[in-house]
């Protein structure tokens, strides 16, 4: 992606920051809220948080864009043109890093463990990580997990020289591993391994290996905010960050209802598949042991250093990296936001 010239956009940042502070002083604040994806299973517990009214509860009147990738929400709220936002950290350091100054940030941890993934076939001899050598790997070049993928081959001594990789677009990528073209696909898990059983192969047959669990410490998507947006309007940011962990709360308690919710905004939807990705999405990225234990939104400043060391190994900063620059949790509330 390329990216947007920071003189080019803080025009436009002033004058929507501007506006948004504005709408402050009204009974409701007005906060949009750009999603990374399209309205899938994932997306529900935001929209959980409109019917619940949590957002209400604090005061705040909030609309959801569906969005267009990892990268899609970022330029989005450091323009202004959104003040809150879903994005996946890696892409927001790189973001911060090639337009210094801009003014975006984390304000919430949501995926505490990403969902980059490899899915693959067991059929096709992909069970474990070493399985990949001598295999044909498909894997989008825009694809967030595959950006990931050195790291990845690094930490489990797979010699990348020994991987067939075959470029695919987003589209065929699942179509290809059901028709046995490739072994395995680089993705988001919940997308990658719901989609290829959609596509008719069995579900015992398909492997997902995490990266989480298999040695990358990279933190996934998180709440990102406009800080001009957020230095004027600070309660706003944490009564957001309040909502969003009210309308997890509500979907791990009632994933089906959270669906049904979801299911009113995109009607041609499969509602047992978003069911099932929205389960994924919660066991393997939201409700983590980390989680359980400290509450959801914050990082550990000991995992966040590990995960710009191994940043470093597939991109090259322009400038010092800063851990304060991608992740502000001042906005997050005192009290731990317990979601299990």
């Amino acid at each position: 992606m390329g990216h947007i010239g920071i003189k080019g956009f803080m025009g436009s940042v002033a004058f929507a920051a501007a506006a948004f502070a504005g709408q402050a002083g009204f009974a409701d604040t007005n906060m949009p809220f750009a999603l990374d994806w399209k309205l899938e299973g994932p997306a529900a517990p935001y929209f959980l948080a409109i019917e619940n009214g949590h957002f209400a509860d604090e005061g705040l009147t909030v609309e959801i864009s569906e969005g267009a990738g990892s990268l899609d929400a970022i330029p989005k709220v450091a323009t202004g043109a959104f003040p809150v936002g879903f994005a996946d950290m890696a892409s927001l350091m790189k973001f911060i890093d090639q337009n210094p100054g801009a003014p975006v940030t984390a304000v919430m941890m949501v995926y505490d463990k990403p969902s980059f993934s490899i899915v693959g076939r067991k059929s096709l001899g992909i069970e474990t990580p070493a399985d990949l050598e001598g295999k044909i790997l498909g894997a989008p070049p825009p694809d967030g997990a595959w950006a990931q993928f050195p790291i990845f081959a690094a930490a489990n001594d797979i010699d990348m020289d020994k991987v067939t990789v075959e470029p695919v677009g987003f589209p065929t990528r699942e179509p290809m591993l059901a028709e046995g073209k490739v072994a395995a696909v680089t993705g988001f898990s919940f997308t990658s391994a719901l989609n290829t059983m959609r596509l008719g192969v069995p579900e015992e047959d398909i492997t997902v290996m995490l990266m989480a669990n298999h040695g990358l410490a990279l933190y996934g998507n998180a709440v990102i905010a406009n800080t001009d947006f957020a230095k004027e309007n600070p309660e706003a940011i944490t009564g957001f960050v309040r909502a969003v962990a009210a309308g997890w709360k509500d979907a791990i308690a009632d994933p089906d209802a959270a669906v049904d919710v979801l299911a009113a905004h995109n009607p041609a939807m499969d509602k047992d598949l978003e069911t099932r990705r929205l389960k994924m999405s919660i066991d393997d990225n939201v409700l983590t042991d980390y989680v359980k234990e400290n509450g959801m939104g914050g990082i550990d400043a000991e995992r966040m250093d590990k995960s710009i060391e191994q940043m470093q190994m597939v991109y090259k900063f322009t400038n010092a990296p800063d851990p304060s620059l991608y992740f502000d949790d001042s906005f997050l509330p005192e009290d731990p936001l317990r979601i299990d």
